[in-house]
């Protein structure tokens, strides 16, 4: 519903449309720090003159309900003004808050809170009034009241200003609670609640429920919250702050902690290991605004006072990721119940054999698009040219994006997956001096390491190219004469650090000098290493050209931007509809509200470069274009030398459904600059319909280090003796889809051994021995009883559950479906005991077949589900087994793809063991303990521990007992600055613990970190 209403603010009067502050549209599950996306400069960091001039926009406040993809669009980009409820040409608010909670129009009682009884996000509301201070008239109304005029539907609790205006989202109210008393909020509290309102409230929805209405306890109920009580965990133990958003509660605390409250009353129940969630909700608890919210909400009746609201509820989805286990329990199979409608249609498609598959589609040479197939295009982010990409990289783009194209072709639709190095730009040129080549030979280099990296990782791309080509130039420089002619660019000044030595302009990464905010003599042009704060390179104290040491001066130079203000109306009506239509991951769809939010600004698409796509515009020929204007377009451009014919995929949204891999430092450019870019040409691009984004990819407790020896690069993989299709599985097993995951040795040998060895492996292993061993190779005749056919069935939801997660690119989760189906076959096998009942008498012997023919057609499955996984592997299953090549296609019924009389072939085991001695040198290996070896052996030292004794890189006690110091000295220091303890006291127990984390360090083989440069963070 969209209304429109006056909002009187500081004495003016706007109209504005009213839409949704916090929706329960997809957004992004972490609160991570995304200020650096959603301000980055228009040029490195070199600002433009600011002559720029845009419509001013109208603020809305957020007090209605709107669809999840409309909230992405233009009402929610004036949303986070709104949050401020300041219109445009208002005065300045003097000291940040509309106005004071105990004084002034808005403090005055005369705001009425209506709440009734059983809604548990009264709770949140009430205690952000105790919190701020605010003055609300509190009203009880039933829980069917209307108190919204112009809603159709109840809404409660709902605020009801005196200017006659609603607010009716409870995380709204409770923002604006906290502006009144002038707590604005930041970048971090606003993602907190938006990952409350999209993760949090449905996982405590779902175990309120379990608990009030399905009468569940304990673990059933605490397991439908884990994942979102770790994350929260982490989040604090990471940052070291009493409160989620810093130093000092805010609106996230209070809105976190209410809806956690009436699943957590007693913080006991909370798991041991989470002592940093602990701290903070008795923290929390102990505060007189949430007690007194919680007695007024609660008491008496506890959390039964939800049940009746509850009952009236649609009933939540029940199925919650479970912790990962080595050996799941027995019962976990058994979960789901199955029709007999369900039961019958599975032994019926299994009867119809192989026949009933579809043929197998084989796409043309080179593959185009087909009219009347479903046609894919997929891209994954081209790597940079000049590095090496580690196991992130790899997870997080191409090898994600392998899977889904390997899928995609099992399920017959007409696929074209292309990628290719991304090689022009600052950063070839800053590897080149460093190497002593041209630029033109780092890219030949790098490119041919990427290629070998990605063909021993087994990825199956269509094409595999590069940007440095003819065709990236032609297309490039087409879509910026496009631009020009419609008049999408604008010009400006921009100040640079110019090297009259060298006659250049420096770009960041060609200018050194002293940080102006730490002093740190050896900061770049774009960033500070030590204190990590961005820099304009202008900024630099004693700049120097890193090439001939010279001081660079300051001089202006014009350059080019896309009118990205302009195109805002245009990305904005196609997001609505991509979104609306497409699988985007929820954290592509939050970082791109977070650039549109504030409305969009200019952005240089030009540098005073040698090294890229030459500037065909008089005035600028001695440009290049921006790298991120540029390098989106090698994914044309590489089509383009696939196939002349690369229009075809390109400039045909109609019949093309195109899908984006990246990490998610990727997104905006994908979702904002290069959509913008094809819909200001105007020449019937085909615009992303699917961006598919992961979080991070850790390596152990720390980051992937090239130049510490810290992380596994995809040059060093396959000389670990580990083979492509292990790293394939683990690296897809932990991937990063709803929060940064990391990778572990100690987990990698427990995933190895568990589920591939004696889950996978073993079940597939057997299945295939007892027909080489009972039946002379042969597949037995088949005589299905209950047992088998209810068997077929859960295969077959399992199947079609891999199909719909599949589908809507949730690879990690699919994975699982693999390693269920062969815990179905391994239960099977091992309650049938086919080995003995081929002893006994006729029917024993028969039941014997029965159980050793099924299970071999469950291995010929899961050989043709595991192929987008293990492609290595699952061509071994086939061979073994003979699989015809036919039945590599996939559809959503089980068949008994090889029927009685079919030879199989050899049977070998599929996996072998990892040893521990063999993953404790692995990990001493790439750990940074070689690196850290040497240098304490050239430098003769042995670095003191916490007593002054030795500290013994690979000591395994030492490392147990200095991990335990350092968690308790990490807690004492949350503890001190909870109960706001000296200053002094607190930097002397920081102090303590930063020795401390350098010790363990050490003794884990790990070069410490640099401590960070003391003083107040930049925001």
């Amino acid at each position: 519903m969209r209304c429109v209403c006056e909002m009187r603010l500081m004495g003016g009067v706007c109209p504005v449309p009213m839409v949704t502050l916090v929706t329960m549209a997809i957004l992004a599950p972490f609160p991570g720090d995304h200020s650096n996306l959603a301000r980055t400069p228009l040029l490195g960091n070199h600002q433009p003159s600011g002559r720029f001039t845009t419509l001013p926009r109208c603020a809305a406040v957020h007090c209605g309900a709107r669809s999840p993809a409309a909230a992405g669009g233009r009402g929610r980009r004036r949303g986070a003004r709104a949050a401020g409820l300041q219109a445009p040409g208002a005065p300045a608010r003097p000291g940040g808050p509309v106005a004071s909670a105990g004084g002034g129009e808005c403090g005055r009682a005369r705001m009425r809170l209506y709440l009734s009884e059983g809604s548990a996000q009264g709770l949140k509301v009430l205690a952000a009034a105790g919190a701020s201070g605010a003055r609300v008239r509190l009203e009880r109304v039933p829980p069917d009241g209307r108190v919204v005029p112009f809603l159709t539907h109840p809404r409660v609790p709902a605020l009801h200003l005196d200017s006659g205006t609603f607010l009716f989202s409870p995380n709204a109210i409770c923002q604006y609670f906290f502006l009144l008393a002038g707590k604005e909020p930041n970048d971090l509290t606003n993602q907190w609640l938006e990952w409350e309102a999209t993760e949090l409230q449905p996982a405590v929805s779902t175990a309120l429920y379990c608990h009030l209405v399905q009468g569940k306890k304990g673990g059933e109920v605490l397991g439908a919250i884990r994942k979102t009580l770790t994350y929260i965990d982490q989040s604090l133990t990471s940052k070291a702050t009493p409160y989620l958003a810093g130093e000092a509660e805010s609106v996230a605390d209070i809105v976190l902690w209410a809806t956690l409250f009436p699943v957590l009353r007693d913080e006991s129940c909370l798991p041991d290991e989470l002592q940093a969630l602990r701290s903070w909700f008795q923290t929390m608890n102990l505060s007189e605004p949430c007690r007194s919210a919680a007695v007024s909400v609660l008491t008496p009746k506890g959390a039964q006072a939800f049940k009746v609201y509850l009952q009236k509820q649609l009933g939540p989805s029940l199925h919650w990721e479970k912790p990962a286990a080595n050996e799941p329990e027995e019962e976990e199979l058994a979960e789901r119940s199955l029709s007999e409608e369900e039961i019958a249609a599975a032994a019926e498609a299994w009867a119809r054999g192989p026949a009933a598959l579809p043929e197998r589609w084989q796409p043309p040479s080179p593959v185009l698009p087909v009219e009347g197939r479903r046609n894919v295009l997929i891209t994954s982010a081209l790597p940079y040219v000049n590095n090496v990409p580690h196991l992130g990289n790899i997870i997080g783009c191409v090898l994600s994006a392998d899977v889904f194209a390997r899928y995609c072709r099992l399920r017959n639709w007409n696929t074209l997956y292309v990628c290719g190095t991304d090689e022009y730009g600052t950063a070839t040129e800053t590897k080149a001096l460093e190497e002593g080549l041209t630029p033109q030979q780092i890219c030949d280099k790098y490119n041919a390491i990427h290629a070998q990296i990605y063909r021993w990782f087994d990825i199956s791309f269509d094409y595999f190219g590069r940007t440095t080509t003819a065709h990236q130039t032609t297309i490039a420089q087409d879509i910026f004469q496009r631009l020009l002619e419609r008049d999408m660019l604008l010009t400006d000044t921009v100040d640079q650090l110019r090297c009259e030595r060298c006659q250049r302009f420096l770009a960041d990464r060609f200018v050194e000098g002293t940080c102006p905010f730490c002093n740190y003599e050896e900061a770049r042009g774009d960033q500070c290493d030590k204190c990590g704060k961005l820099i304009n390179a202008v900024e630099l104290k004693k700049p120097q050209c890193k090439v001939c040491k010279d001081s660079p001066v300051v001089k202006s130079s014009q350059h080019l931007f896309l009118d990205l203000p302009k195109l805002e109306g245009r990305l904005e009506k196609w997001l609505e509809q991509s979104w609306a239509t497409g699988d985007w991951t929820a954290n592509s769809r939050f970082i791109t509200r977070s650039w549109i939010r504030d409305g969009l600004k200019p952005r240089c698409i030009t540098r005073d470069l040698k090294w890229g796509t030459p500037v065909p515009l008089d005035g600028f020929r001695d440009k290049v274009f921006y790298v991120w204007f540029d390098a989106p377009i090698g994914y044309l451009s590489i089509t383009a030398n696939y196939t002349d014919q690369w229009e075809r995929w390109w400039k045909n949204p109609q019949q093309v459904q195109l899908y984006n891999f990246m990490a998610k430092d990727n997104v905006p450019f994908h979702s904002v600059i290069f959509p913008c870019s094809l819909l200001g040409a105007e020449d019937n691009y085909t615009l992303v319909n699917h961006l598919v984004a992961t979080e991070y990819l850790n390596y152990e407790d720390g980051k992937f280090s090239k130049s510490r020896g810290v992380g596994v690069f995809g040059d060093m993989a396959q000389d670990t003796g580990i083979p492509a299709d292990i790293w394939r599985f683990y690296l897809l097993f932990l991937r990063p889809e709803g929060q940064d995951s990391a990778f572990s040795w100690t987990d990698l040998l427990l995933k190895n051994n568990s589920e591939l060895l004696n889950n996978l492996g073993n079940f597939v292993n057997r299945a295939g021995m007892f027909v080489c061993k009972f039946f002379g190779g042969r597949v037995p005749p088949m005589e299905l009883g209950a047992d088998d056919r209810r068997l077929l069935a859960h295969v077959t939801l399992e199947l079609r559950q891999y199909n719909q997660l599949l589908e809507k690119v949730r690879i990690r989760d699919a994975l699982r479906c693999i390693l269920s189906i062969s815990r179905y076959g391994n239960q099977y096998i091992q309650v049938n005991e086919p080995w003995k009942r081929i002893k006994g008498h006729d029917a024993d012997r028969t039941r014997a077949g029965t159980v050793t023919g099924v299970a071999v057609n469950i291995a010929a499955l899961i050989s043709v589900m595991l192929q987008p996984y293990m492609p290595c592997i699952s061509a071994t299953i086939q061979r073994q087994l003979c699989v015809p090549q036919a039945c590599n296609v996939l559809t959503d019924t089980f068949l008994c793809l090889l029927p009685p009389g079919h030879q199989i072939g050899t049977v070998n085991p599929l996996f072998q063991k990892l040893e521990n001695e063999q993953i404790e040198a692995l990990r001493k290996r790439f750990g940074g303990g070689q690196a850290q070896a040497a240098r304490m052996a050239s430098a003769d030292v042995t670095p003191p521990g916490p007593g002054g004794g030795a500290v013994l890189a690979g000591d395994p006690q030492k490392v147990k007992e200095l991990a335990e110091e350092v968690a308790k000295q990490a807690d004492h220091v949350r503890q001190l600055k909870a109960s706001k303890a000296e200053k002094g006291q607190i930097d002397s127990e920081v102090a303590k613990l930063l020795e401390l984390k350098k010790q363990l360090a050490l003794a884990e083989g790990k070069t410490p970190e640099p401590p960070a440069p003391k003083g107040k963070k930049r925001k």
